[in-house]
């Protein structure tokens, strides 16, 4: 198979023939096309019925790429480049070994004069107070070199991904570190078999009005899915990897956030499948929907499916849903002894969530009613789920516990694009087992 490969950083690019080395892949609901199974991973398309990303003319990504639109890239410049060749024409992108944008330290994106200790002087609570935000303060001031900084670091690191694209991890160590794919107004885009360590924001924005002590506030998600439709995520292993929260530093009393979420779905997005993913270590996981206020763009869509996903290690948002029709069945949720935990499943406004034949696995003193968490009056179903292998009922025992906010069952409407439904006793085999970069079978 002849492929495209690019060269930085003259950005120049050459055809050259290489072996295409077949893979040997077992078929399952996981791996088969939409149009038949394929051996070339780049070229598989999503099964039929696989999810919200399945309706209508489903998620076939760049498998029709001529051998024009075919790239295999080993830098961020290079990835940046191939992505933008050729418009919305198909196009399939490997990337091999792990690509980088911000591999030489965010001191590359400074704005000359920036002084993060003298920004620490001039905000702290006791020169500057709480009652006033920093929106007003001028070009040159400590917060206005600081934007400046950010806004350097946000070119940097951001990609868009166009209609008709596949974006491929090659082998088992494939990945994104510190970038944000940015996946806005298109459709029929696939991103598989990636390790991608979530984007580490250089430069956030201290709010002195942000809750009643104030708060730092990140950018960045690590892959965004903005007004697109018909997107497939799959077997990839998003993370919070060499930076864990726990490593942050603490500035005026307040955690350094330098992490925003791993997965937002918002804008109008609609008919999205994400499956056989690994979310690790992470405390803004999935956002499905992201503003009370949006219901004139996203009121009957955000339709998506989450399945065969493992949440591990995660605090919140697995996910978070606002006004989509969310089906979330056949997930391992594991909740790690000692670690901090919100709640897995957001009920938000007008939202409309299955759960059903999910696992989680919770450490002693973990109630399972903590798993939901109610934002606003929207019911849901919740069925068939287990809590370290016993059955319950998560509506009742977070009603049973929390009467305050207690949840109205019942979503009122019953998926039907699903493939394979393993029963939920397997699940914790079954998804340890699959999930995750390089774990495609």
């Amino acid at each position: 198979m002849r492929t495209r490969t690019w060269h930085a950083p003259a950005m120049t690019r050459t055809t050259a023939l290489v072996g295409c080395t077949a893979l040997v892949l077992a078929v399952t609901a996981t791996t088969a096309s939409a149009h038949g199974p394929s051996r070339d991973l780049a070229r598989q398309t999503l099964a039929a019925k696989d999810g919200w990303a399945a309706e209508g003319a489903g998620t076939t990504g760049g498998a029709a790429a001529t051998v024009e639109h075919v790239y295999t890239v080993t830098t961020w410049a290079q990835f940046k480049a191939a992505l933008a060749a050729g418009g919305n024409a198909s196009k399939i992108v490997r990337i091999k070994g792990t690509i980088d944008p911000v591999a030489e330290g965010c001191d590359a994106f400074e704005a000359e004069g920036y002084d993060f200790d003298a920004y620490l002087e001039k905000y702290s609570p006791e020169n500057w107070g709480l009652d006033e935000d920093l929106s007003a303060e001028p070009a040159d001031s400590p917060e206005g070199l600081r934007a400046a900084s950010a806004a350097a670091q946000d070119k940097a690191i951001k990609v868009n991904v166009p209609s008709n694209t596949t974006i491929v991890g090659v082998g088992r160590d494939a990945g994104i570190r510190g970038g944000s794919l940015q996946i806005r107004d298109a459709d029929n885009v696939i991103v598989r078999n990636l390790t991608i360590e979530a984007p580490l924001d250089c430069f956030p924005q201290w709010d002195p009005t942000d809750g009643d002590s104030g708060a730092w506030n990140s950018e960045y998600d690590a892959v965004v899915v903005y007004g697109s439709t018909h997107v497939w995520i799959d077997h990839n292993t998003l993370t919070d990897g060499r930076y864990p929260d726990s490593t942050l530093p603490t500035h005026f009393g307040q955690t350094y956030q330098q992490h925003d979420g791993l997965l937002d779905i918002v804008r109008g997005a609609n008919y999205v499948t994400a499956s056989w993913n690994s979310f690790e270590n992470h405390d803004k996981t999935i956002l499905i929907g992201n503003s009370d206020s949006a219901s004139a763009t996203d009121a009957g869509k955000l339709k998506v499916t989450l399945h065969h996903n493992r949440f591990k290690g995660i605090v919140e948002r697995a996910p978070r849903v606002r006004f989509g029709q969310v089906d979330t069945y056949n997930n391992h949720y594991v909740v790690t002894k000692g670690q901090k935990y919100g709640y897995s499943l957001g009920v938000g406004i007008s939202s409309q969530l299955y759960a059903e034949k999910n696992a989680f696995s919770l450490p002693a003193g973990t109630s399972p009613a903590a798993t939901l968490k109610k934002w606003s009056e929207a019911p849901l179903t919740a069925e068939d789920n287990l809590v370290n292998g016993k059955r319950t009922d998560l509506i009742a025992v977070h009603n049973a516990e929390k009467p305050a906010e207690a949840l109205q069952s019942g979503a009122g409407w019953k998926p039907v694009l699903r493939t394979k439904v393993d029963n939920p006793l397997l699940v914790p085999l079954v998804v340890g087992l699959g999930a995750g970069a390089g774990k495609v079978r």
